[in-house]
């Protein structure tokens, strides 16, 4: 086999490597638009039946709720998804105090420092940070 040959070779199946790559990327890029079009649906159907439970629905809150169940069905079946939330998916409780201050062990929300605050990840060196300091005595 000349050195065309292998070169020609070695080109044919770089190709195919491609197109295969170029295929599964565009399978992952649809099932991901696919389950952001089903989340978008399902906060929809969210919100609606949360106003339809707090008295704050409209006339037409019970329809729509039945044609976004209808239309989470379709989708679902259409993409071969499951939408329905599994036992873990549910957001664990919040260890937040009611008045909303931050929790002693969990993050604060927010954004930079605030008068008060110590320093926080990123925003520089600590004193604890390296070597200790050499310290000399005089007697």
């Amino acid at each position: 086999m000349g050195l065309m040959d292998k070169v020609k070779a070695q080109a044919t199946v770089l190709a195919q490597k491609t197109q295969e790559t170029a295929r599964d990327s565009k399978t992952k890029f649809d099932q991901a638009q696919a389950k952001r079009r089903g989340d978008v649906m399902l906060r929809n159907l969210g919100a609606a039946v949360y106003a339809e439970r707090t008295g704050r629905g409209t006339p037409g809150t019970q329809a729509e709720i039945d044609k976004l169940v209808t239309d989470i069905k379709a989708h679902e079946a259409e993409h071969g998804i499951n939408l329905a939330a599994e036992p873990g998916d549910q957001p664990e409780a919040s260890s937040a105090p009611a008045d909303g201050a931050p929790s002693a062990d969990g993050p604060r929300s927010g954004g930079g420092a605030q008068s008060g605050d110590g320093p926080r990840s990123g925003d520089g060196p600590r004193s604890s940070d390296g070597p200790p300091e050499e310290t000399t005595t005089m007697v």
